[in-house]
């Protein structure tokens, strides 16, 4: 029984993990009650989560605060970006289905293709603000080229995402695991696959800190890549 209740222990290690995924999505919640604050708060999700997943965890709340403030005003901005889009899809939306007028088909068709690209963007802008340093329109650009470069993995990491919201749509019991895990544990799942991704575009050494001190621009990268 003394090794089962160790911490170094498999069980303990899922039991820690657990709490640490607990502990995030409380934090998520309450930053995300302003709406404007969002970007932020998924930006310090990111940031904790993928050193978590590469084992460099240090101080969860302190981390995930201090990538908070750093990155609240880009990521703020790239947030505010992102729910206009969102907003400009609603309302096209309201138009097509309540305005009683025929559109044509390839129009319905290609902001159906814009939203589908949005999403595809959004798992990888918020997790590339958090670890690259870059200007709020390469940030988007390269989430797009980065979605589109590792399809596969795009796809699952959408999934991820999405089964919180399917469970929470077909079962009620499910709102207090969504409550507890719904938006940190598809993001620590993402935080698996992009991870891999990352590393190709990261420097060769690097040293492992607390602070957000990493910064490489993946358009200068490719570009000497080219040269």
């Amino acid at each position: 029984m003394g090794k089962f209740f160790d911490m170094d222990s498999p069980v303990m290690r899922v039991l820690n993990r657990v709490a640490d995924l607990m502990i995030m999505n409380f934090l998520m919640i309450i930053c995300c009650i302003p709406i404007i604050t969002a970007g932020a708060a998924f930006t310090a999700m990111h940031y904790v989560l993928l050193k978590i997943v590469r084992g460099e965890e240090g101080y969860l709340i302190r981390g995930f605060f201090k990538s908070f403030k750093l990155n609240f005003k880009q990521a703020t901005l790239i947030w505010l970006v992102m729910l206009l889009v969102v907003a400009v899809y609603i309302g096209d939306c309201v138009i097509f289905n309540y305005s009683g007028m025929n559109f044509p088909k390839a129009l319905m068709i290609a902001v159906v293709v814009v939203a589908i690209l949005l999403l595809m963007m959004a798992v990888y802008v918020f997790p590339l603000q958090a670890r690259f340093e870059n200007s709020i329109k390469n940030t988007l650009k390269n989430a797009l080229i980065l979605a589109f470069a590792n399809l596969p993995k795009t796809v699952l990491m959408m999934v991820c995402y999405a089964i919180p919201l399917v469970i929470g749509y077909f079962s009620d019991y499910a709102l207090i695991f969504i409550f507890m895990f719904g938006i940190s544990a598809p993001a620590y799942a993402a935080a698996y696959l992009y991870s891999g991704i990352f590393k190709k575009l990261e420097p060769e050494s690097e040293e492992i800190s607390s602070d957000l001190d990493f910064s490489l621009k993946i358009e200068e990268e490719s570009e000497e890549n080219d040269g």
